[in-house]
């Protein structure tokens, strides 16, 4: 699938928005699973597909091989999102990320660190 600049682009700031406004109402110091569950209620709000929680499945040679691989969300089956509420972002957090964009085929991640000052200083693009 190859999207342009301004679709994955436009999109990007929707998302970005609303993860400010989820970080604007909470601020630091929460769980993620809260962050996680706000900015999906969030995103409906706006009206673009989300989908949340759901397994991806694993296809090894033909056959299904059962995994826990969910990413946090995915819309409009062009962006995923992982929240998170984390010290520090590390390279293994990025890696669940792209791991995901692989499996998926789907060009762009943000990973959310809502444990920040700022939401801006908490926001990664990952990109295949």
């Amino acid at each position: 699938m190859t999207l342009s600049h301004p679709e994955t682009n436009e999109l990007s700031r929707l998302l970005i928005g609303a993860a400010i406004e989820v970080h604007r109402e909470l601020g630091p110091g929460l769980l993620e699973s809260i962050y996680e569950e706000c900015l999906y209620f969030e995103l409906e709000s706006l009206g673009v597909s989300v989908r949340h929680q759901e397994s991806i499945p694993i296809i090894y040679k033909g056959r299904k091989i059962i995994g826990t691989y969910r990413p946090d969300l995915v819309v409009n089956d062009l962006i995923i999102v992982e929240a998170k509420a984390l010290e520090k972002v590390l390279p293994v957090h990025k890696a669940q990320v792209l791991t995901y964009l692989k499996l998926l085929k789907i060009p762009v991640g943000l990973l959310f660190n809502f444990n920040t000052e700022g939401m801006t200083e908490g926001i990664v693009r990952i990109s295949l």
